[in-house]
């Protein structure tokens, strides 16, 4: 198994990060552990690798939010429990982003921001800064 990480290297760390971070399920934390202990890479590089599959793909998620937006815009929606959760992200705005590392509900985040057309760069910025922060404290614990 590591003979297939080591091949695939920053590359597959960059996919396996990207399709983690999008509603597809993933495990870039694993193969980044992986090759942070095999030692090839330095830990910056390995983070900024890591770092940027996973915002590409939390703003693909939020671009997809955005596409949502012009066929079901936030008007039409009147069930009493759905209004709260979009006030909710309203009111916290851009950074609520910073929860997009959470499993389960960071990705929707990202959507439900493109969603309520939460300004890209600060989406960009917050879901950066939450993602980067996730694989800090990973490579710190190694």
């Amino acid at each position: 198994m590591m003979e297939i990480i080591n091949q695939s290297g920053l590359w597959g760390l960059f996919l396996s990060s990207f399709l983690g971070s999008t509603l597809l399920p993933g495990g870039s934390e694993v193969i980044l552990a992986l090759l942070a202990a095999n030692g090839e890479h330095d830990n910056a590089t390995l983070l900024g690798v890591a770092t940027l599959g996973n915002t590409l793909g939390g703003m693909s998620s939020w671009l997809i939010g955005r596409m949502i937006a012009w066929r079901y815009p936030t008007q039409k929606i009147t069930q009493p429990q759905r209004l709260r959760a979009i006030q909710r992200m309203q009111k916290w705005g851009s950074p609520l982003l910073l929860l997009s590392w959470l499993p389960i509900v960071g990705d929707p985040l990202c959507v439900a921001a493109g969603w309520l057309r939460i300004h890209g760069g600060l989406a960009l910025i917050f879901i950066a800064a939450g993602k980067a922060a996730r694989y800090t404290v990973i490579l710190l614990f190694l």
